[in-house]
Parts: C-alpha cells; structure tokens; sequence
C-alpha cells in the first residue's frame, strides 16, 4: 500500500501530479482515446428495465489492461481483506450494443481518485477508450456524457479541501472521446476548515452624534 499512500501524500502538495504511468489530465482538450484490448470476467444481472447488464471483475480490467502500467496495476492492493480502492459503474456512453464499463481507482486511506478509465465491448472484448491518470481525478456518467471531475489543490491544502476543481464533459465522437464542456469552480476557505475559520465581523460604524 506504500504506493498508494505516497500518492495522498502528492495530492496535498500539487494540483498535476500524475500518479501512473502516464501524466494525462482529465482537463487536457486534446485527450484520445486508448484502444488496448482487456480482458474481464463478466456476470450478469436483470435491470430495472428488464434488460440484462453485464457485471465484470474491474481489477481483472485494470490488470490485463496493456495500457495502464506496471506501478499502478503493482499498487493496486486490496485496502483490506479483498475490498480493493475502485468504484465501477454501467452506462451508455458509447452507443454500444453492451453498458460502457467506467473504472475509479483511488487511495485506501483518503479515497482520492488517482485514475478514470473506460471500457466498452468490442466483439465480446472489453477495450480501455478512455484514460485519465492524475490525482484527485473521479469520472461519473450522466445522460450520456463521461464527466471527469479533478480536484484542484495549491500548495499547503489538505487532502479534504482543494482550492477548486475542473468538471470537464466529455461526449462519444467518431470512435474516441472529444471534450464537450469544461467548468472550473474556486471553492471558498470561509466555511468548515478550509483554512479559515468563519468569516471575521465586520465592524460598525460608530455612532453619529
């Protein structure tokens, strides 16, 4: 687990670090879609909707991933007993016949985000389409969009208060994701321990005669 904690430690120091292999931000415009093959062990299971939706072993993605590298696919480690540090969902993303798979790694002890990757099923494969390795990064799904947000840290931050962060939209284009929309948010230090705490009074005017 050395390597995972070593990367909360870089969180709190800097805003870019990459933690794996590669240094691909989720904010960079120009990002392109990786087409590594994986392999998954699938399972199955019966939707709301009636529709079936394959389940698949996200480590065994991530480990057989030729994309993602060797420290991280070392790092990863079960936090305990077999629970291991990621968080999978299920959507369509792609306009695929099968649910996109999206994969967050994060630290154990933290759960800061270190890598958003997905997956989409290609002639009963599952193929590593997108890549974003940085810290504090999580992607989500919402209405058909990957939605990467990255938390921002400037230095002395703590791990639980980031400065801001980066929400960019990225939309299925062609065969590769493209960046749709990019929002930044400045959070404030005025609230909870951000740094400061509580705002100070403002002082009155004195009184006129």
């Amino acid at each position: 687990m050395a390597g995972l904690a070593a990367v909360g430690v870089l969180v709190s120091a800097c805003s870019t670090g990459g933690t794996g292999s590669r240094d691909e931000g989720a904010a960079r415009s120009d990002e392109v879609a990786s087409t590594a093959p994986a392999t998954p062990t699938p399972s199955a299971s019966l939707g709301e909707d009636g529709t079936v939706t394959k389940r698949v072993d996200p480590i065994a993605l991530i480990k057989n991933d030729p994309k993602i590298g060797e420290r991280v696919k070392a790092d990863l480690k079960p936090c305990a007993a077999d629970a291991y540090p990621v968080d999978t969902s299920y959507g369509n993303l792609t306009n695929s016949t099968a649910p996109d798979v999206v994969v967050n790694l994060m630290t154990c002890g933290d759960a800061v985000g270190i890598g958003t990757y997905v997956y989409r099923e290609e002639n009963n494969r599952y193929t590593n389409v997108f890549t974003a390795e940085d810290a504090a990064v999580y992607g989500t799904i919402d209405r058909g969009d990957l939605i990467v947000t990255k938390q921002v840290y400037a230095k002395g931050d703590p791990v639980a208060y980031p400065s801001g962060e980066d929400v960019i939209t990225y939309r299925w284009t062609g065969n590769k994701f493209t960046q749709h929309d990019w929002v930044h948010n400045d959070y404030s230090k005025v609230v909870g321990d951000g740094g400061i705490d509580g705002a100070q009074p403002v002082p009155s005017d004195p009184p006129s005669n």
